[in-house]
């Protein structure tokens, strides 16, 4: 692999260095000083400081801290966003939610839906403590026991959340389960529509063909949304994944389309130039292949994978939306953080990748 490429996002660590909020795009920390007196008095211990941690191309992310306190913020990114694609408050209620469960999550401190205060809604959690695997030399590093065992830790931390009895959340108004996968079909080509501004060779087809043999949903649960390894935080005393972050498309669904997404950042999203958007586990000889994860979520869940090509399929369609916003942005200058300049090629290389999905038979 090309080491020099621009694929890694900024660790999840606080800052060596503070940035004044002016100075910083989306978070202004005088008006998040006044904002926090205001709902929670006492809470901040000394001027605030804060820095971008998460490379802006979804949700955008900082460091916040004071003399005594760390937390993340999370806010929509600059400029024109999708519908319903970068839900603070969705977020903050899912993860509020699980926190009185098995599933590891952030302790939430606060939400605000007032765009007057930042720019637009954002909510606070607590910083925790961990490893985000965010660059290949964090996975070089990693020899065969660790790896193998960070797999199996993802996947029972999965089935962790599709075990839940969303009612036992007070979850059970979260989403509509039924007609789930056809709604993703409709949402993700109406997204395209509002975010894409060129023609994508195959994307409209394969948006028919998810159309036209939408299967039958067996199993009902929490999706998160987007499950992959650079979404949780892992101990580095023993290995337990002891946060999983960034909700913000999280609904009662279908389960596999967590694990198909798990599956495919494992394998790598690639651009049309064969280059990563996100460090692969699966390049590294010391991980075990996809085909691992499914066959140990398979064995924990007794659930039947005949649908994973399809549900594959749905989601190189609902990323290559979500990377067509990304790219709008981009071209507006709106984007915050490195590594867009592969941005352009991922919808055309995922509809290509959709349409092999599709063909393909078994998980």
């Amino acid at each position: 692999m090309n080491a020099e490429l621009p694929i890694v996002q900024p660790s999840v660590e606080l800052p060596s260095e503070d940035v004044p909020g002016a100075e910083m795009p989306g978070l202004d920390l005088d008006a998040l000083t006044a904002h926090l007196a205001d709902e929670l008095p006492g809470t901040v211990a000394g001027p605030l400081r804060g820095r971008l941690i998460a490379g802006g191309r979804s949700n955008l992310t900082y460091a916040v801290s004071d003399d005594r306190n760390s937390w993340v913020l999370r806010r929509p990114p600059l400029g024109h966003v999708l519908e319903t694609a970068h839900d603070m408050g969705r977020e903050y209620r899912a993860m509020t939610a699980l926190a009185a469960t098995g599933v590891p999550v952030p302790r939430m401190l606060t939400q605000c839906a007032d765009p007057a205060v930042l720019g637009a809604p954002f909510y606070m959690m607590s910083f925790v403590e961990g490893t985000v695997y965010r660059s290949e030399e964090q996975l070089a590093a990693l020899d065969a026991p660790a790896a193998e065992a960070l797999a199996d830790r993802l996947v029972e931390a999965l089935v962790e959340l599709h075990r839940l009895d969303p009612a036992d959340a007070g979850l059970a108004d979260f989403g509509r389960p039924e007609g789930y996968l056809a709604r993703q079909v409709r949402r993700w080509g109406k997204q395209l529509a509002a975010s894409g501004s060129r023609q994508i060779s195959g994307l409209e087809e394969l948006g028919t063909r998810l159309a036209e043999t939408v299967p039958e949903t067996r199993r009902h649960g929490v999706v998160h949304g987007d499950y992959k390894l650079d979404n949780v935080v892992v101990s580095p005393e023993d290995g337990t994944i002891v946060a999983v972050l960034d909700w913000e498309m999280a609904t009662l669904g279908d389960p596999l389309m967590d694990l198909v997404n798990l599956m495919l950042w494992w394998d790598g999203v690639l651009d049309t130039e064969g280059r990563p958007f996100a460090p692969v586990p699966a390049r590294h000889p010391q991980f075990p292949p996809s085909s691992r994860l499914a066959q140990r979520y398979a064995e924990l869940t007794g659930a039947d994978l005949d649908t994973l090509p399809w549900c594959s399929g749905l989601l190189c369609y609902k990323l290559a939306a979500i990377f067509e916003g990304m790219h709008s942005r981009q071209t507006q200058g709106l984007t915050v953080g490195e590594g867009f300049e592969l941005v352009a090629g991922l919808a055309p290389a995922l509809a290509e990748r959709g349409h092999r999905a599709l063909l393909a038979t078994g998980p």
